[in-house]
């Protein structure tokens, strides 16, 4: 039985020369910029609350507001927005992720996900004088 690709590739001219050696990165990212990009219906949201579950076929995203986000909430959260992916989308996604949040720490510092670290005691808080 034929294999067949996880994504269509989008066509591109056949390169000689310079181009074509210089490697499969450059040809990557000349088929990256060739995708275009419709956003006009894209709804857009926000979300502290992720959680992710799936079956053998795919992975499942949940995405959510919590009101409550420190201690545990008081009322159920609200899922509003729902991503299913087949996993190699997801591992794509996990690539990019990781890309992304690489750069940001090389630029702005190491983002520390546990509250309780980031949390600065109220004794280092300055005293207003009486």
């Amino acid at each position: 039985m034929a294999k067949t690709p996880d994504k269509p590739e989008p066509a591109t001219p056949a390169k000689s020369g310079p181009e074509a050696a210089s490697g499969g990165a450059a040809t990557q990212q000349q088929q990256a910029s060739q995708i275009q990009v419709n956003e006009s219906k894209a709804i857009t949201s926000y979300a502290n609350f992720c959680r992710v579950t799936g079956t053998p076929e795919e992975l499942i995203v949940d995405f959510a507001l919590n009101p409550q986000p420190m201690g545990i909430p008081t009322k159920p959260i609200e899922i509003d927005q729902r991503i299913i992916l087949n996993f190699y989308t997801a591992k794509r996604l996990l690539a990019a992720l990781q890309m992304s949040l690489q750069r940001h720490e090389q630029a702005f510092g190491v983002l520390e996900t546990d509250i309780q670290k980031r949390i600065r005691p109220s004794a280092q808080q300055p005293r207003a004088q009486s």
